[in-house]
């Protein structure tokens, strides 16, 4: 199992998870993180990280949002690695609430 990074993170993008993990699983797009299921270690460290608690283990993302389970595998292969803390987006806080924000994913690096 692996955790997975779902639609809280979408225009948010904090990455305060990143400096958490130890074995660096963390992939970065434009407006939203992901994390490589090839790479974790499923340790949690990441979890309590996150301030907008977009981040679960595989086996409990809630249903809504199982897509993100596939989508974090996909665009790991392709985002860059992300391993040292970075500034949130800028809207960051209005887009902590805003739910139902799948549309909003920017997939090009």
């Amino acid at each position: 199992m692996a955790h997975v990074v779902t639609e809280a993170c979408i225009n948010c993008r904090h990455t305060d998870c990143v400096e958490t993990c130890p074995v660096d699983a963390f992939h970065a797009g434009p407006n939203f993180l992901v994390i490589d299921p090839e790479v974790c270690i499923d340790c949690a460290a990441c979890v309590p990280a996150c301030p907008v608690e977009a981040i679960y283990i595989d086996g409990d993302v809630p249903g809504s949002m199982h897509a993100y389970v596939a989508l974090n595998a996909e665009l790991a292969r392709v985002w860059p690695e992300i391993t040292i803390k970075e500034d949130a987006l800028p809207d960051a806080d209005h887009w902590a609430t805003v739910t139902d924000k799948r549309a909003e994913l920017k997939e090009a690096a």
